[in-house]
């Protein structure tokens, strides 16, 4: 608090020479609003205060006290209630489960990009301090202004999810709140945090600028970051606990200890997917972003800036990119663990085809930051040696692709299935198991990065004595890696599926060892390059840049299909085999059902989005005529 104080009176004290009449009116009017702020947060401190104290009494009572009967249990604690049809109030005859999928799918978009951006911005704007380089500078504080109006939509949208669960499903909302009741307060305090960092790290940018000044900058960055971040795991504690739940009894009393309730088997698994898939996926909104404005560009020098600005986008996305196959299969695993007809249902069951729909979607991204990559090779004097490897690689990716691409069981009649010898296709059958698609997403994950390591090398001319040996080790370190997961594929095959599905631990370890080991090797080769020639940014085909447009629907579209899953694979409970759900809507949505909704809700994002960029061209505009 000390701090945000010191801070405060620094940014509205401090006159800094580079700063314009616009940037001191908004810290201006930012510091006539923050009373206003204080006081909100002032007096809902106050009501969960008062509401603690008031309830303090019979939380404080041991179990050991009471009646040994379960009723008087219940009122000192949580139970999950009994309902019926009856319990669920209708919005206007609209489906309440479709109310209320759409507004959280939105919240949960603007909220992956919200926390995403903050990440790497902060990074990028460490580089900026380390190298001296402003341009660095700048493209962090662009990136900054895009999540400012973000931030907006994600507050409301939450406020609006929070009413329709409070009308819509009010006993299951207020067994939820009355269990996560001890960190409801956390979760108010970390988000008025998170509001006065971001307002302060954007609009003191400028006063904030310079020698220490910059470093406290950079601080209020990683508080921002930090609030973030524990907005994040402390309502990935809800969705996990709605999954998996944990500190309750089988008929789903509350045992008293909320920090068991947050540590179930899947937050971990779940913190680290998203963490990841935040970054990767706040990467490819703003390398929409840099599409649009290098589409719209009027100069030949905006062009370059935001072409430099979507080739870092696409970088963030594909450094979010290639883990996050890894932290999806961490997260399966631990739902296998959780309750094996979960995984069951997941893989081999209803679910089982939209893992088709995922690879599909999955192999755009992957396709599509290369074709990123391939084209930039033109951007760089002497890309040009590069090209002719680009047909080998496009090769292995869409082999890949379709291996990935290959269901497993087939949705036939018995008469189909009669004529075809069985559920499993007698060729491709073989390709539809785990060993195959884990062997094929680790070779696609190898060549996106050989695909990035032949970019940052076009252009340069390495001038170590040793590169004909460093070369020769890379070189050595791919083919090896390559040829220990195909024959790890291949020898899954030969052993019990539950043996098969742990070589995936062996082949990932093989492909992080390449990666990183790959990684220093060209480090130290290319320490010290000479450059052949100027990058010529803004250079880039029109074409270029519908690719930074497909990453990012193909990741919206990918996040809202994985939101239907973890909601789906609970089928018809609330929370999973402990709060029934006896709504109308008690269903497992078909697959189609649930694309319809998905896509609806992507194309509602994606115009939203747009707005935001349109609305950020549009001032620009108003600026520069007046």
């Amino acid at each position: 608090m000390f701090f945000c104080i010191a801070v405060l009176y620094q940014l509205f004290s401090y006159e800094s020479p580079r700063a314009t009449a616009d940037t001191m009116r908004h810290l201006k009017e930012t510091a006539n609003r923050l009373p206003y702020v204080a006081a909100l947060a002032l007096f809902v401190f106050v009501i969960i205060l008062s509401f603690s104290e008031l309830t303090s009494a019979s939380t404080e009572v041991q179990p050991s006290t009471q009646s040994s009967s379960e009723t008087s249990q219940s009122e000192l604690y949580a139970s999950a209630p009994k309902l019926s049809e009856d319990s669920y109030p209708l919005l206007f005859g609209f489906s309440s489960r479709v109310a209320v999928w759409i507004v959280a799918q939105l919240h949960l978009f603007f909220a992956a990009f919200v926390l995403g951006v903050p990440i790497f911005v902060l990074v990028i704007e460490l580089i900026g301090v380390l190298t001296g380089d402003k341009r660095y500078d700048n493209m962090a504080r662009e990136f900054i202004k895009i999540s400012m109006v973000a931030f907006s939509f994600t507050a409301t949208l939450g406020g609006i999810l929070l009413f329709l669960l409070i009308i819509l499903y009010p006993d299951f909302t207020m067994y939820s709140l009355k269990i996560f009741k001890p960190v409801m307060f956390v979760y108010a305090l970390m988000f008025f945090a998170e509001s006065l960092c971001l307002y302060i790290y954007y609009y003191g940018w400028e006063a904030l600028s310079d020698g220490l000044g910059k470093w406290t900058h950079l601080t209020v960055g990683l508080m921002l970051n930090v609030a973030g971040m524990t907005l994040m795991v402390l309502s990935n504690s809800w969705a996990t606990f709605m999954m998996a739940p944990s500190g309750v009894s089988p008929d789903g009393l509350f045992l008293g200890n909320v920090w068991d309730v947050i540590k179930g088997p899947l937050w971990n698994p779940v913190n680290l997917h998203r963490f990841i898939a935040n970054i990767a996926y706040g990467g490819s909104i703003v390398g929409a972003y840099a599409a649009y404005k290098f589409l719209t560009a009027k100069t030949s020098d905006y062009r370059a800036h935001y072409d430099w600005m979507g080739y870092t986008a696409n970088f963030i996305a594909i450094v979010g990119l290639l883990p996050l196959p890894f932290a999806g299969y961490w997260l399966t695993k631990e739902m296998y663990a959780y309750s094996q007809q979960m995984g069951i249902t997941l893989m081999g069951g209803i679910f089982a085809w939209l893992f088709i729909i995922q690879a599909l979607l999955i192999g755009a991204l992957f396709l599509g930051a290369n074709y990123y990559l391939w084209i930039g090779l033109g951007r760089a004097t002497g890309g040009e040696k590069y090209r002719k490897a680009i047909k080998y690689m496009a090769f292995v990716l869409v082999a890949c692709f379709l291996v990935w691409f290959t269901p497993h069981t087939i949705v036939m009649t018995g008469s189909e299935i009669k004529a075809l010898g069985g559920a499993h296709h007698p060729v491709l059958g073989v390709l539809g198991v785990m060993s195959a698609k884990n062997t094929a997403v680790n070779l696609m994950i190898l060549t996106t990065f050989l695909a990035f390591m032949l970019y940052q090398r076009a252009g340069k001319i390495p001038t170590v004595t040793w590169m004909d040996v460093g070369n020769a080790a890379i070189t050595a370190m791919f083919v090896a890696g390559a040829l220990n997961i195909i024959i790890l594929g291949v020898y899954g095959y030969y052993i019990p599926a539950n043996i098969r599905i742990g070589l995936s631990v062996p082949q990932v370890s093989t492909t992080l060892l390449v990666i990183i080991v790959a990684s220093v090797i060209n480090a130290f080769i290319y320490r010290g390059s000479k450059a052949i020639g100027p990058t010529k940014w803004g250079a880039m085909p029109i074409r270029s840049q519908y690719a930074l447009f497909l990453l990012a629907i193909s990741f919206t579209w990918l996040m809202g299909l994985m939101g239907y899953v973890r909601s789906g694979i609970r089928q018809h409970w609330h929370v999973y085999t402990v709060f029934r759900d006896y709504s109308a809507d008690a269903f497992t949505p078909t697959l189609g059902y649930a694309a319809k909704i998905v896509s609806l809700t992507t194309l509602i994002f994606m115009a939203m989005v747009m707005f935001i960029f349109w609305l950020d061209d549009f001032s620009k505009r108003k600026i520069a005529d007046k």
